[in-house]
């Protein structure tokens, strides 16, 4: 890897990207392994649903910490450090169905673990990614999410199979071990010498509109992200912080919900086994990955050629990707074959894919210097609609056996979908109200 010639930027960008399918596959295959292993043991919908949601409840819990731990020690070694835990408790903890109190202690520390990731990955992006990049660098670390989930959709099932559910977390934490030695062994901090101003502001800064009041302090280099105070309290009551909280509360509903009962859908609403599924099963996830590296693209060239200001670019793309979102979310009960659900799922999540070169970008262009931060404070709004999300719908479909045991009917199902498509709708509104890619914080 050392002799390859392109930028160290893109080496750290391709490590964050493998870092986060590497999260998702684990976060899928507790999902997969766990469903079937409880479906087998007879545990009911609601216990299911408080076991698949106790790793949302340690993740919201590190999330802003994360962000603040990222500002003071470095998102490197945060990153490096999270990575060590979640696979250590992956690696020793056996998969019961039994034993619940065991299962929602380990989801937690899981859950506490994987809550550091996202806002370092924020913090060293800022600092190593210049602003004319930041749409596909993102998109392209955050489509790893979607890969991740593809892959561990495709294959994982069958290990299931084969080898049973505990062979998916010896699997994860193998794969979580193999990736710190490449962190450990090639990751670095920006070098100052080869970049002046490779602060967690970022460089390249001329290139994002900037508010008249902050343009001093940026001409002047600005002051380094780990000395300066956090603006907690201007951070708390911005409105496009707001805007963008409100954005990664919706796309992670929804994502969450699919992630964690899509398999359940298939199984019990369908009557499909996830295992004669084949490819198809995976679609809706690789459809994400796809969208996800096409919004990036996309709003770069826009950026770079100038066509719409960065503003209405994110605003676009964000509505555009809700939208569509919304209206397969309304229409996937209707779709009682395995090809129209998957299309369904698929185009639903492919959206809001795409709609992260929206809202999720947003961070790095209002507070470049506090991306970590202001992503710990909208992640830890998303990792709630991971708690909310899971455990309500296990609910919703606990209630839904009593008019049907089984629950195949569309009936049963319509709350679950219809939530998160109603929700797409009302946050693309608030984004294109009071979002906006000036620079807010110094």
């Amino acid at each position: 890897m050392r002799m390859m010639t392109f930028p160290n930027r893109y080496l750290i960008v391709i490590l964050t990207f493998i870092s986060t399918s590497v999260c998702y596959i684990e976060r899928v295959g507790f999902s997969i392994a766990y469903t079937i292993a409880a479906d087998a043991a007879g545990v009911n919908q609601s216990t299911k649903g408080t076991v698949l949601a106790s790793f949302y409840c340690g993740y919201a819990c590190s999330q802003v910490p994360g962000g603040w731990a990222a500002q003071k020690i470095g998102g490197r070694k945060v990153l490096l450090i999270s990575f060590v835990l979640w696979s250590l408790t992956c690696a020793l903890v056996p998969l019961d169905p039994d034993r619940v109190t065991v299962l929602v202690i380990a989801r937690l520390l899981v859950g506490v673990a994987q809550g550091f990731i996202f806002p370092s990955i924020h913090t060293v992006l800022a600092q190593w990614v210049p602003p004319h990049e930041r749409s596909r660098s993102v998109s392209l670390t955050m489509s790893g999410m979607y890969l991740g989930a593809a892959t561990g959709m495709l294959f994982l099932p069958s290990l299931v199979k084969y080898r049973g559910p505990q062979s998916v977390f010896l699997v994860e934490a193998a794969l979580g071990a193999m990736w710190c030695m490449l962190w450990f062994k090639y990751a670095s901090d920006p070098p100052r010498s080869e970049h002046p101003k490779a602060t967690a502001s970022g460089f390249g800064e001329s290139l994002l509109p900037v508010k008249g009041s902050q343009k001093m302090k940026v001409e002047n280099g600005g002051i380094s992200a780990k000395t300066a105070n956090i603006p907690w309290k201007k951070i708390l009551l911005s409105l496009p912080v707001w805007a963008i909280v409100v954005n990664n509360f919706t796309f992670h509903y929804g994502l969450y919900v699919l992630m964690n009962w899509l398999p359940t859908y298939f199984e019990k609403g369908l009557q499909l086994s996830l295992q004669e599924m084949g490819s198809s099963k995976m679609m809706p996830y690789f459809n994400m990955f796809i969208f996800s590296n096409i919004g990036g693209v996309v709003a770069d060239h826009l950026i770079t050629k100038r066509i719409l200001s960065v503003t209405r670019i994110r605003k676009l793309l964000n509505t555009v990707g809700f939208l569509v979102a919304s209206l397969a979310f309304i229409l996937l009960p209707l779709f009682r074959t395995s090809s129209g659900a998957v299309f369904c799922s698929s185009v639903a999540l492919g959206f809001l894919a795409l709609g992260r070169a929206g809202f999720a970008v947003n961070h790095m262009d209002i507070a470049p210097r506090y991306a970590g931060i202001v992503m710990g404070v909208s992640n830890t709004a998303g990792t709630f609609a991971g708690i909310i999300g899971v455990r309500f719908t296990g609910w919703l479909l606990e209630c839904a056996k009593t008019a049907n045991p089984d629950l195949s009917s569309p009936e049963s199902w319509k709350l679950v979908f219809y939530i998160p498509g109603f929700q797409c709708i009302f946050s693309c509104l608030v984004f294109l109200l009071f979002s906006t890619a000036e620079r807010i914080f110094d």
